[in-house]
């Protein structure tokens, strides 16, 4: 039977809340007494490897990592997009905890940019400062991808131009 794979051995890939990594093989195993395919995926900013259904991929959100083009226009939201002061922190992170399921490469960005602003302006409380921490990893770890370069680079360049 030939199955059809989304992704190949090899892709760099985004796995929403955790971030880049790598597809490492594709590999059958018998979990809870079922047998099935599972894609193996190295996530080296959580050191972890992890293991999801081929049949579930498409609801898991795992995408590409994104072209140049398209880090280059989201860049340029991030350092001159507009940002919405007037929510309260609970609708704050309502929207942003949505942003980052979506795993999208835009909303990600726009997380660390409103948050980063924010932080600026007064103290973020716990939830905030760990999802700007974890969506900051995943949009570094993203960027580096993309130019090659290392995560430290990829940290620099994204903190010369912290949004104001």
């Amino acid at each position: 039977m030939e199955v059809d794979y989304l992704f190949e051995i090899g892709d760099n890939i985004i796995y929403p809340m955790h971030g880049a990594g790598v597809i490492e093989g594709i590999e059958e195993k018998e979990i809870q007494g079922q047998t099935q395919k599972y894609y193996v995926i190295k996530i080296p900013m959580n050191k972890m490897q992890v293991l999801i259904p081929i049949k579930n991929i498409i609801n898991s959100h795992i995408r590409l990592v994104a072209d140049k083009r398209s880090m280059e226009a989201v860049m340029d939201i991030f350092y001159h997009g507009e940002s919405d002061s007037s929510l309260t922190w609970k609708e704050r992170f309502k929207i942003n905890s949505d942003k980052m399921r979506t795993g999208k490469l835009k909303e990600g960005a726009e997380v660390v940019r409103d948050l980063i602003r924010l932080q600026n302006e007064k103290n973020l409380n716990s939830g905030e400062k760990q999802m700007l921490d974890n969506a900051r990893k995943i949009l570094i770890g993203e960027l580096g991808l993309i130019k090659g370069i290392t995560e430290l680079q990829a940290t620099d360049l994204l903190k010369m131009s912290i949004p104001s």
